[in-house]
């Protein structure tokens, strides 16, 4: 029986010892005094859960609508990382994920401007929306990266304080003086792991890989324009293998991006006019236990 069959009768299960059959409206158990209903508001409910689910390994859902069973942490303070925000208590992930920020953190170490990575935020511990910030970061494959060299030896009270450097310039059309190839080998190293899937960084530091990067520049096809990221770059990682619950971004286009790239940059420099059809906005609805897998469910309740 898989992983995700195994969930799916365990929440079952739950629901029945509460005193009743499976159904939409019957409450599990509760957590922290929450009630666990497939109406209750699933931010509440995971950013209020300290601790991991005792179960294995496994996202489940798309990385802006899920949840992560058997969360790992990531120590707080490594040989070459610290992790930053401690208060947040975001510093959870898949194994894979965990793996992958190592490998990017000795990277890091062996250029001579840091001495590794300050690593913000992944996932909460039992993934899911959170309280404040990220759409995604969901299933524990989504990490943020700090652009700045880190020197380390930083206390709790200065993570929780100390400023992240921006890189951009002319609202991210360029990258400022203090973009450097410490900047470009820790995003190479990130997206030349086979693991990683995406990078999402602001439009200004793709063209300025693009025209840098030199040899074989199939990575830069992982390393995609996007808003805002101009503090840290964002790695996300492909669904895992016997991963079956967890939902796969399409991948990229073809190419090393980089055309793209430069048309977000002349996007900025000169903004094309609004569409005047286009629809009105309109705000996102808070996700609900019920937009959720089924598993979130017992992830939650373990």
């Amino acid at each position: 029986m898989s992983v995700s069959r195994i969930l799916g009768v365990m929440g079952l299960g739950l629901l029945t010892a509460c005193g009743g059959t499976a159904s939409r409206d019957i409450p599990t158990p509760s957590l922290a005094g929450v009630e666990v209903t497939q109406s209750g508001m699933a931010k509440q409910l995971f950013g209020n859960k300290p601790t991991p689910s005792a179960l294995p390994s496994a996202p489940y859902g798309f990385y802006s609508k899920g949840c992560l069973a058997g969360a790992q942490q990531l120590p707080e303070t490594g040989p070459t990382w610290q992790a930053m925000r401690l208060s947040r208590n975001r510093n959870w992930g898949h194994p894979e994920t965990l793996d992958v920020i190592q490998r990017v953190a000795q990277a890091a170490a062996a250029h001579p401007a840091s001495n590794g990575i300050y690593v913000g935020d992944i996932s909460q511990p039992s993934g899911g929306p959170m309280l404040t910030g990220h759409a995604s970061h969901q299933i524990g494959l989504d990490a943020d990266i700090w652009l700045m060299p880190a020197t380390l030896g930083l206390s709790r009270t200065q993570r929780e304080n100390i400023s992240a450097q921006s890189y951009r310039r002319n609202a991210g059309a360029y990258t400022t003086s203090d973009w450097s190839s410490f900047q470009e080998t820790i995003v190479k190293a990130a997206a030349t792991d086979p693991r990683v899937e995406r990078i999402f960084i602001f439009p200004g530091a793709k063209v300025a890989m693009c025209q840098n990067a030199t040899g074989d520049r199939s990575w830069l096809n992982k390393v995609r324009p996007y808003y805002g990221h101009h503090y840290h770059f964002h790695i996300r990682l492909s669904c895992p293998d016997n991963a079956p619950g967890c939902e796969p971004q399409d991948p990229p286009p073809a190419g090393d991006g980089c055309a793209e790239a430069q048309q977000w940059v002349r996007n900025i420099i000169n903004p094309p006019p609004p569409d005047p059809n286009a629809p009105a906005p309109t705000p996102k609805r808070e996700l609900t236990m019920a937009d959720l897998p089924q598993a979130c469910q017992a992830v939650l309740a373990r």
